[in-house]
């Protein structure tokens, strides 16, 4: 973790527990936020205590044992060497994500006497008056004046993500047609990709290929390697497409997104299910083995908001507008900062700033 630094523009803390799907949330906002035409309304604001690297904290128990608001000298739950990292100057903006970052959310908020905008992404299970901005998905019931609600999680994919996406992988834009990405979770508190639910998915699939579909897989840390094995032997035997790590190359994934028809994506992530959902496809939710209520309350916020559908066997395609709840967010932190610092007049005439011509 590099040290802080003074440069132009507001500085944003990075912040989540070390769960990958938490810290792709707090990813998505703060590039989000990063678009020229949100960094250009705030870059007058000088932030200090830049950050290069985003903060991973790891707190222990017997603290991460209590509610967020009851956490006894929080900075003690801490590594040492993360300890050292939270401390002035703070940022402009905090954005963390994860019930076990939310004590230190509150604690830099407290420790900047409020001059830190503080974001908390995801339920901390303690009360969202802790935070400036509690960004929660909507199936989650909660409700308050400064509570944001998301369909499912925020995703972002920035231009030049999507522009290195498109050149790195050029060809796939001539093979669309029929063409379905199939994203695989795996194994979870709620959710188990057992030997079953993997048999019953190939054979869709298989069914899929013989009429035509073709067929691009991925994997996630979670999926079982007995079932990455097994998809793919399946996409070797039906001339599809298969990716479970560098082993396979260059990562297609936000390639597969950007240049199939479709999309099959196992129930068990907020995340990967939003992230088909950001690029409009026509989201097919296939089942595992497990429920619980927040999952289903999700899938019925996608279903409703028309960007899901339950997968039975068979690919529909349907239109709808694509899912972008991170920017949505990102406009509302923007919003929020410019009323803190808001934005200096341009002036004409002598010993006045002028606007340049492309403003006008």
């Amino acid at each position: 973790m590099g040290s802080p630094v003074t440069t132009l523009g507001p500085s944003i803390w990075a912040v989540s527990d070390g769960r990958a799907g938490n810290a792709s949330q707090v990813r998505a906002l703060v590039h989000a936020l990063g678009d020229p035409g949100r960094w250009m309304q705030i870059a007058h604001i000088a932030g200090a205590a830049h950050r290069p690297a985003p903060l991973v904290l790891t707190p222990r128990a017997p603290w991460t044992w209590l509610p967020a608001d009851a956490w006894p000298m929080p900075l003690l739950s801490l590594p040492a060497s993360q300890r050292a990292g939270l401390a002035p100057p703070w940022p402009t903006l905090w954005i963390a994500a994860g019930r076990r970052s939310a004590a230190f959310t509150k604690l830099v908020r407290e420790r900047s006497d409020g001059k830190t905008f503080t974001v908390q992404i995801l339920d901390p299970h303690i009360d969202a008056s802790n935070f400036d901005l509690l960004v929660v998905p909507e199936h989650d019931g909660l409700t308050g004046a400064n509570v944001v609600t998301t369909v499912g999680s925020p995703a972002y994919f920035g231009p030049d993500l999507l522009e290195e996406a498109g050149q790195a992988f050029a060809p796939l834009a001539d093979d669309t047609s029929r063409s379905v990405v199939v994203i695989l979770g795996g194994n979870s508190k709620v959710h188990t990709f057992t030997p079953a639910a993997a048999a019953r998915l190939e054979g869709q699939l298989r069914a899929l290929a013989a009429q035509g579909w073709r067929l691009r897989i991925t994997t996630s840390r979670r999926t079982p390697v007995s079932i990455a094995v097994q998809f793919r032997k399946m996409a070797d035997e039906t001339g599809g497409q298969f990716w479970g790590g560098a082993q396979d190359g260059p990562n297609p994934y936000l390639a597969w997104l950007m240049f199939s028809k479709a999309a099959i994506v196992t129930e068990d992530s907020s995340n990967m299910l939003s992230e088909a959902a950001w690029h409009g496809l026509p989201v097919h939710i296939a089942p595992l083995e497990g429920k619980a209520e927040k999952f289903d309350k999700l899938h019925a916020s996608l279903i409703a908001r028309g960007a899901a559908r339950r997968f039975t066997g068979t690919l529909d395609q349907w239109t709808y507008e694509p899912l972008r709840e991170a920017d949505r967010v990102a406009d509302l932190i923007v919003a929020k900062l410019l009323e803190r610092h808001p934005a200096p007049e341009f002036k004409s005439g002598s010993g006045g700033v002028a606007a340049p011509d492309w403003l006008s």
